[in-house]
């Protein structure tokens, strides 16, 4: 039986370009937010169970993981909703056989429509041993630490090229192009439901083929992360987490051979430094 696995996210959904449209308490844009990202997922799972798979699995996974409306939510699909949760993002990937990115958005620090990695009120720049990570390649490793490819990415030009970049073969669905951080030319809605059902359906009706499932990312090990805040009153709050390794002012890096062990210590690092007064 394949189980396809989809991480839904907000900021990359056609119609999507404000704080207002992302954040609880910012009522009918949020509402409205809400009921767009619920309708894309429904265009993956639709175009999922079309191509082959017997079981789809949704994780919410924007701010406080609450977003997604179970009440309109496709029935071939079980939702995971709520937080925190231990892989956050990727919570349920275990034991999947395929990955659907859908709604991602850019790296905190590039073109894209409210690009950020994780948090957009602490870090600044997050790097995976050396390399730049967005959500996208944070969650990539997550996905491959238990062999499961990601063969669809959804969202804004932006993330649909940084996927691209990182994950070979994978298929992209930009639904909007960025104008700026808060604007964006947005695909009509039917249009962008019908491009993410059809690239759903061939990417697990592909995997499926002769060709077979395409090798899942493999994340680095020992994987180092190391996390760039916002100010120093983060990075000191964050440098008292037990194992992480203060290499500036703004900088701490946790190291581990387990990729896993190490994100996690890093979504702490976030978590603590989130707790932080700013001025």
């Amino acid at each position: 039986m394949t189980t396809v696995f989809i991480s839904a996210d907000i900021e990359g959904i056609s119609g999507v370009v404000h704080n207002d449209h992302a954040g609880p308490g910012q009522g009918e844009e949020y509402g409205r937010a809400r009921r767009l990202m619920t309708r894309q997922v429904n265009a993956a799972v639709s175009g999922a169970l079309e191509g082959g798979a017997r079981l789809v699995i949704v994780n919410d996974s924007h701010g406080g993981m609450r977003n997604i409306l179970i009440e309109e939510l496709d029935p071939g699909a079980r939702l995971i909703t709520g937080s925190p949760k231990p892989l956050s993002m990727m919570q349920g990937v275990e034991g999947c056989d395929l990955a659907f990115f859908l709604g991602y958005h850019t790296m905190a620090g590039t073109p894209g429509v409210l690009g950020h990695t994780y948090s957009s009120r602490t870090v600044h720049e997050l790097r995976i041993s050396g390399q730049p990570a967005g959500e996208t390649l944070v969650n990539a490793g997550l996905a491959g630490y238990y062999g499961v490819p990601v063969v669809l990415v959804t969202g804004d030009s932006g993330v649909a090229a940084e996927a691209a970049a990182i994950l070979h073969g994978v298929r992209t669905v930009a639904v909007k192009e960025a104008v700026g951080r808060y604007a964006a030319v947005c695909l009509p809605l039917k249009e962008a439901d019908a491009l993410i059902r059809e690239a759903a359906r061939d990417a697990v009706r592909d995997a499926l083929g002769p060709a077979g499932r395409p090798e899942p990312y493999r994340p680095p090990s020992p994987a180092r992360f190391e996390l760039r805040f916002m100010n120093t009153a983060q990075a000191d709050a964050a440098s008292m987490v037990p194992g992480s390794e203060r290499l500036g002012p703004l900088v701490v890096a946790f190291t581990d051979e387990d990729y896993v062990t190490a994100f996690q210590a890093a979504r702490v690092m976030m978590t603590v430094a989130g707790s932080v007064d700013s001025y």
